[in-house]
């Protein structure tokens, strides 16, 4: 009985200082922060060591080690070109989770999944889950067909995106690919269920962390982690 009477005092109380005390008090409620240490959920295995690139390949210009995270990009020049570091194994079927964050003038990266280098450029093919904002909107966690088809192939409800978004903070963005079809979550909230119809469409490749051409940008990549389905 207690309980209930300590709730309706609550309640009367904001009810009594006003509506507009009412909506501070709830909006005071903390942003769930992203912890730049965590231990790994069952199953999964790191990707990256936050100390080497053991097991990655790419323009050592343009990627580089900090703060046990992959920095890619720069913030005292343009990137002439898009760049991608790429994983030395391929994965299939799978599950990741890594955790992004852009700093500087540009505003564009993404994960590739399913991927391979095209020979002789600095170009990936294959799926790529986007990072930040594109054609004028935030396409974080849309599902973008890199150098392949080269459209959007699924994009999360405009309206909602916006609001799963930590602006100027650490997002994480999960990839499910199984089969014909491909998932993706932003902090946890589903943007992306995606089938691929195309049966020429390979459900296997590398794993690459990109940075787009444009002003100076850096793409902040760390707790890179995947378990295989």
């Amino acid at each position: 009985m207690c309980r209930y009477v300590a709730f309706f005092t609550v309640v009367l109380s904001l009810i009594t200082l006003g509506p507009s005390i009412a909506l501070d008090a709830l909006a005071q409620e903390p942003t769930k922060v992203l912890p730049a240490e965590l231990s790994l959920e069952a199953d999964f295995k790191w990707l990256f060591d936050k100390k080497t690139l053991d097991g990655w390949e790419g323009n050592a210009d343009w990627f580089r080690i900090e703060d046990g995270c992959i920095v890619a990009g720069s913030l005292d020049k343009a990137v002439p070109h898009n760049e991608f570091l790429c994983t030395k194994t391929n994965y299939a079927n799978f599950e990741l989770k890594v955790q992004v964050r852009l700093k500087g003038k540009g505003d564009n990266a993404g994960v590739q999944f399913r991927t391979v280098r095209i020979p002789d450029k600095t170009e990936v093919s294959g799926f790529q889950c986007d990072v930040g904002n594109a054609f004028g909107r935030p396409v974080w966690g849309a599902l973008y067909d890199e150098s392949r088809r080269n459209k959007m192939l699924a994009e999360g409800d405009k309206e909602k995106v916006p609001a799963w978004l930590r602006k100027d903070d650490w997002n994480e963005l999960t990839v499910r690919a199984q089969g014909d079809r491909i998932q993706i979550w932003l902090n946890g909230d589903p943007t992306v269920d995606y089938t691929e119809m195309d049966e020429k469409i390979a459900k296997t490749g590398v794993i690459a962390l990109q940075i787009h051409s444009g002003p100076p940008t850096e793409a902040w990549y760390r707790n890179i982690r995947i378990k295989s389905l």
